[in-house]
């Protein structure tokens, strides 16, 4: 019996043995966010990424925007990266015509322009990068997105939702993400709070439009910041509303959700989520007056927490520690600071950005990049002394299996197929493969000069990775 005779007969015959139902994966990018594929762990462990922190994207400057400014969302479309947020100079001035709805524009998502629109008038002058303007509350939480359902009319390219519990959520339109206009008068969702940056787009995995949004929880008698959702097939007619869940993840207040397919597994959700620490002051008064923070904004502080969903509701929090930390300088540690910015975007070969807002309600109000490679969000990492993770069964089409890794000099990654009882399959065994040294985005595995695994596609395997000092962030068929 030859190899590609022998395989198939194994693993059909483990599946049922093991009683384990395969997880089909095709040629999808999957990655170690969580243990969706993981059926075992030994010596390895899941880790965290950390982000390197880069150059100041924009200064809040202008006299629209200040101190206040905040729920930024960064898109990238085409070549063109845009960046909305609200603008707002006064304290205090929530859904008032005090605040309007900002734009600005990048060719590589590091530094953003405003440009000169002419749309609105602010103190005589149209020369500003307003989008919207005396539509209180609207530019409150004004949350654009690219709307990607297939067929969709060129005018509804763009669409946003906007509003308060007071006024409910509004959809808008526009055809070039700069001019909009309401897709109708009436409010298309009421059932929320919405004092933060609610959420909609479409999903091409659940075939419909998903949107989270603001509620409030009860627990032990107090409120907790909460995450809801609902769904429609036209962004005007949605469910009814269901609180998400986060497994045994101790209550938490979750401010903006910031949850988006990721552009390279668009099945998985990623959310980068502010977790808010209401009445836990670190800075002193004496501290707070030095960098003229406003009285009402330095008694509480904030970090970034890290998401992930696969549709429904029901988040994942493999990862209960921070994922961006406040940081070095007290000016980090206020109240509302260090809130992410809407959506990951690639700005490089191998690289991708998230922002945050920083300097909140103090001089200075400025949007930071962080950067990542491409997938490396979180990876299942071992050290020098080495270690193991084997998959759950799963069914992948394609001939090549590639992998997302990163080694010290001394280490490697080793790769073997098993069946789905958990034999090495001929060929494919430890002892077969072809180490893997360096740092790549995307390598295919080897195993004694060959790699062509097609006669396994389609059948249940397991893959058993060997580390020593090394990462390993995502892996793929094709």
């Amino acid at each position: 019996m030859t190899r590609r005779e022998l395989v198939p007969a194994l693993g059909a015959a483990a599946l049922g043995a093991q009683g384990q139902t395969a997880i089909s994966i095709g040629s999808r990018r999957e990655l170690f966010v969580d243990r969706f594929l993981i059926d075992r762990l030994d010596g390895a462990s899941l880790r965290l990424a950390t982000p390197r922190r880069e150059a100041d994207a924009i200064t809040l400057d202008r006299p629209w925007e200040g101190q206040f400014s905040n729920y930024l969302t960064v898109i990238r479309d085409g070549d063109e990266f845009r960046l909305y947020y609200r603008g707002l100079p006064q304290a205090g001035k929530d859904g008032s015509a005090a605040e309007s709805t900002c734009y600005a524009v990048s060719t590589d998502g590091k530094q953003f322009r405003r440009p000169d629109l002419g749309l609105f008038e602010y103190n005589g002058s149209r020369q500003n990068n307003l989008i919207l303007a005396g539509m209180p509350p609207f530019s409150s939480n004004f949350s654009p997105v690219i709307d990607t359902r297939p067929g969709v009319p060129p005018e509804q390219r763009y669409k946003a939702l906007a509003g308060t519990r007071h006024a409910g959520l509004v959809a808008f339109q526009s055809a070039d993400g700069i001019r909009w206009k309401k897709l109708r008068e009436e409010p298309v969702f009421r059932d929320g709070i919405f004092d933060s940056q609610n959420l909609a787009f479409w999903s091409d995995t659940e075939k419909k439009y998903v949107m989270y949004f603001r509620t409030f929880k009860k627990i032990d008698g107090r409120g907790v910041r909460w995450i809801s959702r609902t769904t429609s097939d036209d962004f005007v007619r949605w469910a009814a509303p269901d609180e998400m869940t986060f497994g045994s993840a101790p209550p938490e207040h979750l401010y903006v959700n910031q949850t988006h397919p990721y552009f390279r597994a668009p099945h998985l959700y990623i959310a980068l989520a502010a977790r808010f620490m209401p009445g836990r002051q670190v800075l002193s008064d004496e501290e707070a007056r030095g960098l003229g923070v406003n009285p009402g904004y330095y008694k509480d502080c904030a970090d970034a927490v890290l998401l992930t969903s696969r549709g429904g509701t029901t988040y994942d929090r493999t990862f209960l520690e921070a994922f961006l930390r406040p940081g070095l300088g007290v000016e980090n540690w206020v109240s509302r600071n260090n809130y992410p910015a809407l959506n990951t975007v690639q700005t490089g070969p191998d690289e991708i950005s998230f922002y945050t807002l920083s300097n909140y309600g103090q001089p200075g109000t400025h949007l930071r990049r962080y950067s990542l490679g491409l997938d490396r969000f979180a990876s299942v990492s071992a050290g020098y002394a080495g270690g193991e993770m084997i998959t759950k069964p799963l069914v992948f089409s394609g001939s090549r299996l590639y992998l997302n890794y990163s080694t010290s000099a001394p280490g490697g990654v080793r790769v073997e197929v098993q069946d789905a009882a958990g034999r090495p399959v001929p060929g494919f065994a430890l002892e077969d493969s072809a180490e893997l040294v360096g740092d790549q985005i995307e390598r295919a595995v080897r195993w004694k000069g060959a790699g062509d695994l097609a006669g396994l596609a389609g059948k249940p395997v397991r893959i058993r990775l060997a580390l020593k000092d090394a990462d390993v962030f995502a892996l793929r068929f094709g």
